[in-house]
C-alpha cells in the first residue's frame, strides 16, 4: 500500500506541477466562462500524460544507477565479473541488440534492466544474487533482462503509462466541469468554481488506482514474455525455472519506486494483487512448464 501512496502522490505532484507551468503559459486554460474546451484539453491531457513518463525514461539510467549504488563494469576486476561482462555479451549477440553497460551493486537477491534505447542500456545484479545463485541460474536472469531490452519493454510501459494518464487527466475534468455546472445550476457567465476544482482532485486519485491497475497487467505480462525470452536465449525454460525457485526461496531485494518494475522480483497478495509489476513465482513457473522443453525453439 505505501507503493500505492508514493506512485499517487508522485503522478499528482508531477500533474500540478505541470498543470501550473501550462496555465502561466496559457495551454492549461481548458475551462472558461464560455465551457469546456475540447481541443484544449486534448493537447493538455497529451502534453501532462506523456510529459512526466519520457521524462523519467530518459533519466532512467542515470537515476538507477544513482538510487542503486550501481557500479558499472568498465574492466573486470575478477572472473565473476569477467564472466558477467561475456555471458551478457553473448545473449546480447544473441538477442541482436547491442552490448549493454553492465552493474552490480549491493543488496538482496534481484536484477533490473532499464534504458531509453535497446543499444544503450543497462544491466545490473546484486551481490545477493551473485552468491545465492549458480552460473545457469544467474544466466537465465541475465537472459529474461536482455529480453526485456530486446522486446523493447521500457518503452511500450512508459507509452501505456502515458496513454493512461492522458485519460486521467482528460476524464477528471471532463467530470469536474460536469459536476461543477451541476452545482453552479447553469450559471455560464464564470469560470470553474471550487466544486471543478475539488472534483478533479478526487477523480485524479480514483482514476488514477485505476490506471495504475490497468499499467501494472500489462507489466505483468512483459514478465511472462520476458521469461520466455530468457528460455528462448537459453534453448531451454529450466535454467529460468530454477532461477525463479531460488528466488522464490529467498527474500528478494527492494528497488527504489521509480524501478519497481524494472527487477526480476516482486510482486503481491489479496488486493496488493492488483497493483503487483510481477506476477506470483508459481504462476511464473507454471507458464514455462508449459513451455515446449525438447528442441525448444520459441
Amino acid at each position: 500500500m505505501k507503493r500505492v501512496i508514493l506512485f499517487l502522490a508522485t503522478n499528482l505532484a508531477v500533474v500540478l506541477v505541470l498543470t501550473i507551468v501550462l496555465n502561466v503559459l496559457g495551454v492549461g486554460r481548458t475551462v472558461g466562462p464560455g465551457g469546456l474546451n475540447i481541443g484544449a484539453l486534448a493537447v493538455f491531457s497529451l502534453v501532462v500524460g506523456f510529459t512526466g513518463s519520457i521524462i523519467s525514461l530518459l533519466m532512467s539510467k542515470p537515476m538507477a544507477k544513482w538510487s542503486t549504488g550501481a557500479r558499472v563494469i568498465e574492466q573486470p576486476g575478477n572472473g565473476t565479473e569477467a564472466w558477467l561482462l561475456n555471458t551478457v555479451r553473448s545473449l546480447a549477440e544473441r538477442a541482436g541488440i547491442a552490448m549493454p553497460e553492465v552493474a552490480v551493486y549491493d543488496g538482496e537477491p534481484n536484477a533490473f534492466a532499464t534504458g531509453a534505447f535497446k543499444n544503450s542500456s543497462l544491466v545490473a545484479v546484486s551481490t545477493g544474487l551473485l552468491a545465492s545463485m549458480n552460473h545457469e541460474e544467474i544466466e537465465a536472469v541475465l537472459g529474461h533482462e536482455i529480453a526485456h531490452v530486446a522486446n523493447g519493454d521500457m518503452v511500450t510501459l512508459t507509452l501505456i503509462q502515458g496513454v493512461v494518464n492522458t485519460f486521467v487527466v482528460f476524464l477528471a475534468r471532463v467530470v469536474g466541469f460536469f459536476v461543477d455546472s451541476m452545482l453552479r445550476r447553469g450559471d455560464s457567465d464564470r469560470g470553474p468554481g471550487i466544486g471543478y476544482a475539488i472534483t478533479v482532485f478526487v477523480c485524479q486519485i480514483v482514476f488514477g488506482l485505476v490506471a495504475s491497475i490497468i499499467v501494472a497487467w500489462f507489466s505483468r505480462q512483459r514478465e511472462f514474455r520476458a521469461d520466455a525470452g530468457s528460455a528462448r536465449l537459453l534453448n531451454s525454460p529450466l535454467p529460468m525455472q530454477h532461477a525463479l525457485m531460488r528466488l522464490g526461496g529467498t527474500h528478494a531485494g527492494g528497488l527504489p519506486q521509480s524501478m519497481a518494475a524494472s527487477g526480476i522480483a516482486g510482486g503481491g497478495s489479496g488486493w496488493g494483487a492488483l497493483f503487483a509489476t510481477h506476477p506470483p513465482m508459481e504462476e511464473r513457473i507454471a507458464a514455462l512448464q508449459t513451455l515446449q522443453q525438447p528442441g525448444f525453439a520459441r
